[in-house]
């Protein structure tokens, strides 16, 4: 074990200006559907992925992969596959009732943002880790990687560029198109860059206080 070495001790007034500053900031986060094409440097999403890595997991196991698409043919292939499952969900699989309530944000099966935007980031979760003939377990998967996600768009919101979470289901053609192995399962797509300039976001509001917080 090493000593724990925080990188400052705020006050109370400083505490509270920092959260209110953080919370400020991270409320105006939208997901985004409207992309530029404008090319966003692979430097800069490594650095986002890192910070995404940087999430507590079970057993620090690390559950995760991110693989990175930018490389126009692919995107299009995935586009293509994820079109095509979503096309049978919104025509026939999804409810009346879930169907209602997506149309106040003005979704369909079309997905042209998994070509526009210059980077797709496809996170895959990892079961368990093959070492030799024997599969050693990692723990609390779902968890780990979603934490890692929330992680992920929050570093993507504060560089200054967009995100839109994608979980065209099933995902299966993602580990066919990515060549994944047995061990990843598809946990989430993420189209990432610039918004484009007359991009538009559904008029929607976030849940207030007394409804998220139970305190006792």
């Amino acid at each position: 074990m090493l000593p724990y070495q925080p990188p400052f001790i705020p006050t109370d007034d400083e505490l509270l200006s920092r959260s209110r500053a953080f919370y400020e900031h991270v409320n105006r986060r939208r997901t985004v559907r409207d992309f530029s094409d404008r090319p966003v440097p692979r430097e800069v999403i490594e650095q986002l992925i890192m910070a995404a890595s940087t999430a507590p997991s079970g057993a620090n196991k690390q559950p995760w992969t991110f693989c990175v698409v930018g490389d126009p043919g692919l995107k299009q292939q995935i586009r293509e596959a994820a079109e095509a499952e979503e096309y049978r969900s919104y025509n026939g699989r999804m409810s009346p009732e879930w169907l209602a309530d997506l149309a106040p944000l003005g979704t369909d099966w079309r997905k042209t943002f998994l070509e526009t935007a210059p980077w797709l980031i496809v996170v895959f979760r990892r079961i368990y880790e093959p070492v030799g003939d024997q599969k050693r377990n990692n723990y609390y998967v779902m968890e780990s990687v979603g934490l890692a996600c929330g992680f992920l768009l929050a570093a993507i919101h504060d560089a200054g560029l967009v995100a839109l979470t994608h979980t065209p289901s099933p995902m299966d053609f993602l580990t066919k198109l990515l060549e994944r192995p047995a061990n990843e399962k598809p946990f989430l797509l993420i189209p990432v860059g610039y918004p484009a300039p007359d991009a538009t976001v559904p008029d929607i509001q976030r849940k207030p206080a007394d409804q998220v917080i139970v305190w006792y």
